[in-house]
């Protein structure tokens, strides 16, 4: 048994959290969701027996003090594996959907989901939430239309996975065949003419009659 009796509370709150927590938010979420009061030691105490633990190289983790809280971390030893799942993930390719949406929002932003949506003519929501996931696009305003929604554009990531300096680098809109665009690792400019932007041709025309 633990002769901390907080210590798996302790622990649980250091694994979920996505940046580093101090002791007085840990202490906080403790007190408040046990309804206890708790002496600062016990926060302490319970940080000190989770290092020590995870010291042992039978731990691919550590915990470390960062930016005033704590955090676990893999351990250095492992950069390598944890570098390689991390090109892994960023490398999964978005679906056709996917790519046609954002195809629209980069050659139409700002742009409303609902007009994403009249554009392709289906459902987006489950392609703007992806995009959204991968920050490839975000929130940059609102509309003055009906309901005041919400107005999306390409972001900062965006611009970085296509190697682009501004959207003026963008190649001409017509009409591209699809092609299997991986998102992940900067691309040059020359695979962005890869997106499907098939929907968008009837759209741009009308617009600039």
């Amino acid at each position: 048994m633990n002769s901390n009796p907080y210590l798996p509370a302790v622990e649980s709150l250091l694994f979920v959290s996505p940046q580093p927590i101090t002791k007085a938010d840990l202490k906080y979420c403790i007190e408040n969701s046990l309804s206890v009061s708790l002496d600062p030691e016990i926060i302490e105490q319970a940080i000190d027996q989770i290092t020590n633990r995870y010291l042992s190289d039978d731990f691919g983790i550590e915990l470390k003090e960062i930016a005033g809280g704590y955090q676990f971390l893999s351990k250095p030893a492992h950069f390598q594996v944890v570098a390689e799942h991390i090109k892994m993930t960023n490398r999964k390719k978005l679906s056709k959907a996917a790519m046609e949406s954002l195809a629209i929002v980069a050659y139409k932003q700002p742009i409303s989901k609902s007009e994403i949506e009249q554009i392709r003519g289906v459902n987006s929501d489950h392609s703007v939430q992806k995009l959204m996931e991968k920050e490839l696009i975000e929130i940059v305003g609102r509309s003055e239309g009906p309901g005041k929604p919400f107005l999306l554009g390409t972001s900062q990531r965006f611009m970085e996975y296509f190697g682009l300096k501004s959207l003026t680098d963008l190649p001409k809109l017509k009409d591209f065949t699809l092609a299997d665009q991986e998102i992940g690792e900067p691309a040059p400019i020359e695979e962005l003419s890869t997106l499907d932007l098939s929907a968008l041709s009837t759209s741009s025309e009308s617009s600039h009659e």
